[in-house]
């Protein structure tokens, strides 16, 4: 707490001793692997054309881990694709909507975002079933025989869906699951899985640019049956001749692909395999999360953004300032705080979403380590004490 001397004069409260080792909090890009340094990286690939020997050879090996890693059925393909998440779901939306109903199931920024696509841009009409920021649809009114297009964690509200046991075993329909800041760190169904996106710069910490988009047999079919009746960019297309691309999907990508960043994301996979794989991703994701819920719990002035436990995201973790003062008022102290914690080397990036009420968000993903989170507190106090109104 902020003192006063003895006239009265006030103190400004002591900053805390320990600093996290690697203040970054960011919700993407976000933190590198432990251990990670740029001179780590293989490098034979770069300068060379992606269409070499060594060229696809990486790109597939980095195909290859990601099934491994994530535990993706052999019967799905797995390909990397060009313009980060966003372009892996809008080549999927793009290519495979039409046939059947579509309902879209928006709670927060993101999902709204495949809203406005179906609504505006694809005109398609679909059903669209909403929530509030840190509320979850009423998931029991999706229809299997709809395709359906949702967040599995919403990285801006911090609300996730808990299971996949909502989604019918005899659907129908497609499920496209934006699964770019769930994938590595919450178990995937993917019997119900039917399109799922990812860009590696969300849990894995990778550089940003490329998405990765896995496709189940249903998928597929879709794609070699429906013909949509819309211009489709080259970058978005998938089949020739009524038949799958299989290249796409075995290491020769639509357009050309930062090798760097593909060498970078191999470097995380091999990382993620030395601890354990897919289940330590996702015990130090949950270890993360649990030590931010300790701190939140012991505090007064915050709160998670989510009232459920059972949907709130072990990634991108978001808070609420516990305030009688207003939304501006609100979104300056956030602001601030962010700003002060940034100064110091404390905690980088960690002011919510810009389309999000004010509030923090803190990245908990499994690059992240649960000492960092714990010595996390202290400094948010102390950056809290600042811009609190006196």
């Amino acid at each position: 707490m902020t003192d006063t001397t003895a006239t009265g004069a006030t103190v400004a409260p002591a900053k805390p001793a320990t600093k996290p080792a690697r203040p970054h909090f960011s919700s993407g890009p976000c933190a590198k692997p432990p251990g990670w340094s740029p001179d780590k990286l293989a490098t034979d690939s770069l300068g060379r054309s992606h269409r070499s020997k060594i060229g696809k050879s990486r790109l597939k090996h980095a195909i290859d881990l990601t099934r491994e890693v994530l535990g993706v059925p052999d019967t799905y393909r797995i390909g990397i694709v060009p313009a980060s998440d966003t372009g892996a779901v809008e080549m999927a939306m793009w290519s495979m909507l039409g046939p059947k109903p579509v309902t879209c199931l928006a709670w927060e920024s993101f999902g709204e975002g495949w809203v406005t696509d179906a609504v505006k841009q694809l005109k398609i009409d679909p059903e669209v079933i909403k929530a509030p920021y840190g509320e979850l649809p009423d998931l029991t009114q999706v229809r299997s025989d709809h395709d359906v297009i949702f967040t599995w964690n919403g990285t801006t509200s911090g609300v996730r869906v808990p299971n996949g046991d909502w989604i019918a075993d005899d659907r129908t329909g497609l499920t496209f699951a934006d699964a770019t800041s769930a994938v590595f760190a919450m178990e995937m169904p993917w019997d119900k899985l039917d399109v799922t996106t990812f860009s590696w710069q969300k849990v894995m910490g990778g550089e940003g640019g490329h998405g990765v988009l896995i496709l189940s047999p249903r998928a597929v079919e879709r794609l070699e049956s429906f013909t949509p009746d819309r211009p489709l960019p080259k970058i978005f297309r998938m089949t020739k001749g009524g038949k799958l691309i299989e290249g796409i999907f075995e290491g020769a990508t639509i357009n050309t692909p930062s090798m760097l960043a593909v060498e970078d994301y191999i470097f995380a996979l091999e990382w993620a395999q030395s601890i354990g794989g897919r289940n330590e991703l996702i015990a130090r994701s949950t270890a993360n999360a649990t030590a931010l819920d300790r701190i939140v719990e012991a505090r007064d002035w915050l709160d998670h953004l989510p009232g459920d436990p059972a949907v709130r995201s072990n990634t991108s973790v978001c808070l609420k300032l516990v305030t009688d003062a207003d939304a501006d008022t609100q979104a300056a102290m956030v602001k601030k705080m962010a700003s002060l914690l940034e100064a110091e080397d404390a905690a980088y990036d960690i002011a919510g979403y810009r389309d999000a009420p004010p509030g923090l968000r803190i990245w908990c993903g499994a690059t992240v380590d649960t000492a960092d989170v714990e010595a996390l507190g202290p400094w948010l106090d102390w950056a809290w004490e600042q811009v609190t109104p006196r």
